[in-house]
């Protein structure tokens, strides 16, 4: 099973970020953290990188409802989502799927609920 939820798309990075968080917002998400790993690299360890941006994003009521099964789950929140520059000029978006890393919790109820965060970055990728 893969970890993770992918598309490529054609766009300008930074354009590609923005479409994403709208895409994210759409589904009713919001972005509480967001990491510029290119720009992080350069300044920690003086080093060139792609453009590699990391958001986390978040869906209050479903990670409501996951605390309120796993008063841990925390630990896997929120979902990370990545948008990264590719080789061929392609912009790739992955997201984490919740599916996979909640799934190792062993709690049939805290799946449902990482199925129903699945469908909505499945369904935010899709509209890319």
């Amino acid at each position: 099973m893969s970890y993770h939820l992918s598309k490529a798309i054609q766009r300008p990075f930074d354009d590609a970020i923005a479409t994403v968080t709208q895409a994210l917002k759409n589904e009713g998400f919001g972005i509480l953290t967001e990491i510029d790993v290119q720009e992080t690299l350069k300044k920690k360890i003086n080093v060139d990188f792609k453009g590699y941006r990391i958001l986390g994003a978040c869906n209050p009521s479903l990670a409501y409802e996951a605390l309120k099964l796993e008063e841990k789950i925390g630990t896997m929140l929120p979902c990370n989502v990545v948008i990264q520059e590719q080789a061929d000029g392609k912009v790739e978006v992955s997201a984490i799927d919740p599916v996979a890393s909640m799934g190792t919790v062993g709690n049939p109820a805290l799946t449902v609920i990482a199925e129903q965060v699945q469908g909505k970055l499945r369904k935010m990728l899709d509209n890319l």
